[in-house]
């Protein structure tokens, strides 16, 4: 029998995939913060998670492309897939600038921004699980919007007292942009909990 409409694919396996594989990553980086050895293979594990993210960011967006049905708006899917996504790419981005900048010895703030991350990452994971079931999402993305308001914080105080005591001007801008990186992805972060919280208020 001809199927004139294709079943609904299963995009919250996909999501719950797709977060599973950012927390992974963050916590990898919290853990080459915290002890920083063998930089080059751990910023290739950490890639190595990121790509494993673009697969599943690119096999969604493919089964959106060939699905007639979906759960929820499409575009809200493409922008929760796309905004999850970013967050990955800005944990591997500091990876890379471990590596790139030789940083040997990343100051305590970074790995406490990463711990943040990593925070946030688990709290994505729990609002992407509640979604199907419309279930507690909101509490989910207030709790991530708070920690990136944590983590404003503790760059901020981080790059003022990088000015402070480091002498260097060259050492000064690597770790600089390593905070404002590490900084980044938290702010991406919250761009997704703010996709989790209108595609709730939609469907309400």
């Amino acid at each position: 029998m001809i199927r004139l409409i294709p079943r609904e694919v299963k995009f919250f396996d996909m999501f719950a995939e797709l977060s599973g594989t950012l927390t992974e990553g963050a916590k990898l980086l919290r853990e080459t913060l915290e002890n920083p050895h063998d930089l080059d293979l751990r910023a290739e594990q950490i890639q190595a998670v990121e790509h494993q993210g673009d697969k599943i960011t690119h096999a969604i967006i493919s089964k959106l492309n060939q699905t007639f049905i979906t759960p929820f708006d499409r575009e809200d899917i493409h922008r929760l897939t796309s905004s999850l996504d970013d967050v990955l790419d800005f944990v591997n981005a500091a990876a890379v600038r471990l590596v790139m900048y030789k940083i040997t010895q990343p100051p305590p703030e970074a790995a406490e921004l990463a711990g943040l991350i990593v925070l946030q990452t688990e709290e994505l994971a729990k609002g992407v699980s509640h979604l199907e079931k419309n279930g507690a999402v909101m509490k989910h993305c207030d709790e991530i919007n708070r920690l990136e308001d944590v983590a404003d914080h503790v760059s901020r105080k981080a790059i003022a007292d990088l000015f402070e005591r480091e002498k260097d001007p060259i050492q000064l801008i690597k770790v600089k942009e390593l905070y404002e990186v590490l900084e980044y992805a938290t702010d991406k972060a919250e761009d997704a909990a703010n996709v989790l919280e209108a595609i709730v208020l939609k469907s309400t």
